[in-house]
């Protein structure tokens, strides 16, 4: 077994542009003199590795903690792909994902530089996917986010954005991608985790 830390350090995390920075801050220390050493910080919920709750792009969309845990966590499957991200692409993912393991075509994790095209988005969302994953910190155009998003989580597919497979080859995985549990918010902070169920030697 293998585990592999698909996560942004968040300090030192993508930001979208015009998102808050996430910030830390020493409240006690050990080498001043305190008992202990204690940390504060502050982030937006959509810093480094994180999920999109529906609450994102739909007002009365279901809030992080609200959020349905059996779809962030189960087998996953990582493809490689790059650039704008086409009808054709998303079903021959779908495809060789069903081929390689009876489930994990629920919960798709996109490997390189890509964007998912409204069409693309369309054939996940017909498929009744659990969970669709990127390297950007959007799943969709940067530049218009809006439509891909709210066609994606208005079928309540969980976005995991941010996410970092410069060292796991495409295949099968168990994904863990539970978020805090930040009760009434938009989204929220994820230590995604891929496991591979290959023996290491």
């Amino acid at each position: 077994m293998k585990i592999y830390d698909i996560s942004q350090e968040v300090f030192g995390c993508c930001v979208y542009p015009g998102d808050p920075v996430p910030k830390k801050e020493s409240v006690l220390s050990i080498k001043n003199g305190d008992v202990c050493n204690l940390t504060s910080f502050s982030m937006c919920a959509h810093n480094g590795t994180h999920i999109d709750a529906p609450n994102h792009f739909i007002d009365d969309g279901k809030t992080v903690e609200k959020m349905d845990l059996s779809r962030l966590v189960g087998y996953a499957y990582v493809c490689e792909c790059n650039g704008i991200l086409t009808s054709h692409d998303a079903k021959r993912i779908l495809e060789k994902a069903r081929n390689d393991h009876n489930d994990s075509y629920k919960r798709i994790l996109l490997k390189g530089d890509t964007e998912v095209s409204y069409e693309a988005a369309e054939v996940f969302a017909n498929e009744g996917i659990f969970l669709l994953g990127n390297e950007s910190q959007t799943i969709g155009p940067a530049d218009a986010p809006m439509a891909v998003h709210k066609l994606l989580l208005g079928k309540e597919i969980a976005l995991l954005e941010g996410i970092r497979l410069a060292d796991v080859e495409e295949g099968v995985y168990f994904l863990c991608a539970a978020p805090i549990s930040l009760g009434g918010c938009d989204g929220a902070p994820v230590r995604a985790i891929l496991v591979s169920e290959s023996r290491v030697e």
